[in-house]
């Protein structure tokens, strides 16, 4: 079968499946009052009438811990945060399904900047099986329609990365998602009523790496547009094979993962050969329900494509906090580094500072800083990378949502991004350049 054509037929059984998801809760919502939780769309009532959710379905398939704690991959954000999807039950299997996808005209000044409309988001569906033994198997899959957009992806000035035909580096462009963003399989075993171990296998999958993925950190998800802190802090998030082992104990986990370290190819269709040449291990810390901390390290062969001969190390540290405002409010911020060492010693810093507050049903609003040390931006007298520079981000942003259905919301937005340039690039740049976008969204959640 042609990858456009499995492509299609994937994601119309999602669909479907997320389409009879939604009416089983309309159901269920016209026969139970609207839960006052502050995580209402998980609670118990919420199930489809005829079935009987398990008594501990709303904790983590990691552990004893509330699921509102797992963010993508294996990582953690703040208790208080929110785990959306649409919760049935099949026979002894839980299923969540939730869906996000953006439609986004996007503007960048300058000489180095373009115009591009474009598709984003995701989908993913979650099937979950409880032993009577404690443990339980989680499998999990996450679809994208980046590919959609062209192998070059969508303008974003400083962003650099990855290649869209194999020869030439991606510059000034956030390169497209794979349409296979996860295929996953995690198996937990809960040891006491505090303690659990787990494992993790992904083609592909998350290896156990700096925050969670910036299209699921509450702080950042509502912005279409793509950090450019991205390759320092989370471009692991897409790998084609990782195994991760990992013990939890109470607020605190311990993990560690064997993953390819070569990003993936330029071919976003298909699935990548994988390797187990690479390493990481991360650690985190969750003191309260409003805070979340983690810090990790990862030994990476070859990732770049253009660069074989390359390794490189990375650190990250992270801290976020959220917290709830009234019944369906929240404000989550993040503030993170990164940090990329390669094979010559060479290292290239990564600061990110964002925050979105969602005070109510109908409004978002989000902004982010950021700044980084790149050499990528100019290519080098014999190609590679060139000079280093220190360049700096800000956007602000905010998006409307309308309620259509109990479960579905259409949203319209905007942001407005400023860029900071050292003087030696203001002349290829036209001095300080700045962006915008204009999004519609559908989510299903």
């Amino acid at each position: 079968m042609a990858p456009h054509t499995l492509a299609g037929a994937l994601a119309g059984v999602s669909l479907l499946a997320l389409a009879h998801a939604a009416t089983a809760q309309d159901h269920a919502h016209h026969q139970a009052a609207p839960a006052a939780d502050p995580h209402a769309g998980h609670d118990m009532a919420d199930m489809p009438a005829a079935s009987h959710a398990p008594a501990h379905a709303m904790t983590s398939p990691y552990g004893p811990w509330p699921m509102s704690r797992d963010a993508s991959g294996t990582s953690w954000q703040p208790d208080s945060g929110e785990h959306a999807g649409i919760h049935t039950i099949r026979g002894d299997w839980t299923v969540m399904t939730h869906a996000l996808l953006n439609l986004t005209y996007d503007t960048q000044s300058g000489p180095r900047g373009g115009d591009k409309t474009f598709v984003s988001g995701m989908l993913m569906t979650t099937a979950r099986r409880d032993f009577d033994d404690g443990s339980t198997l989680n499998l999990r899959a996450m679809l994208s329609p980046d590919p959609l957009m062209g192998k070059s992806g969508y303008p974003l000035l400083l962003a650099a990365g990855e290649t869209a035909n194999g020869v030439d580096p991606l510059v000034d462009r956030q390169h497209p998602h794979d349409f296979f963003m996860e295929l996953s399989a995690s198996y937990s075993k809960q040891l006491t009523e505090k303690d659990s171990v787990y494992g993790y296998i992904g083609l592909p999958g998350e290896p156990a790496f700096g925050p969670p993925a910036f299209m699921h950190r509450m702080s950042a998800m509502d912005s279409p547009e793509a950090p450019i802190t991205h390759h320092w802090l989370d471009s692991t998030h897409i790998v084609f094979g990782v195994t991760t082992l990992g013990w939890a104990h109470d607020r605190f986990k311990i993990e560690t993962s064997a993953f390819k370290g070569r990003e993936p190819d330029e071919e976003r269709w298909g699935i990548d050969k994988p390797k187990l040449d690479s390493w990481s291990v991360r650690g985190s810390w969750n003191p309260t329900a409003d805070w979340s901390f983690q810090a990790s390290y990862a030994d990476v062969s070859a990732p770049e494509q253009l660069e074989p001969d390359e390794d490189e190390t990375k650190w990250s540290a992270s801290a976020i906090h959220t917290r709830r405002l009234g019944e369906t409010g929240w404000w989550s911020s993040t503030l993170a580094w990164g940090r990329k060492t390669n094979s010559h010693d060479e290292s290239k810093d990564g600061w990110l500072l964002e925050s979105a507050v969602h005070p109510n049903d109908r409004w978002t609003v989000f902004a982010r800083a950021e700044r980084i040390e790149t050499d990528e931006l100019v290519p080098g007298d014999h190609g590679g990378h060139g000079p280093l520079y220190t360049v700096g981000k800000a956007s602000l942003g905010a998006v409307r949502d309308w309620r259509i259905a109990p479960r579905v919301r259409l949203g319209l937005g905007a942001l407005y991004a400023v860029n900071r340039v050292p003087d030696a690039l203001e002349p290829i740049y036209g001095g300080d350049p700045d962006g915008g976008m204009i999004f519609m969204r559908l989510k299903i959640d």
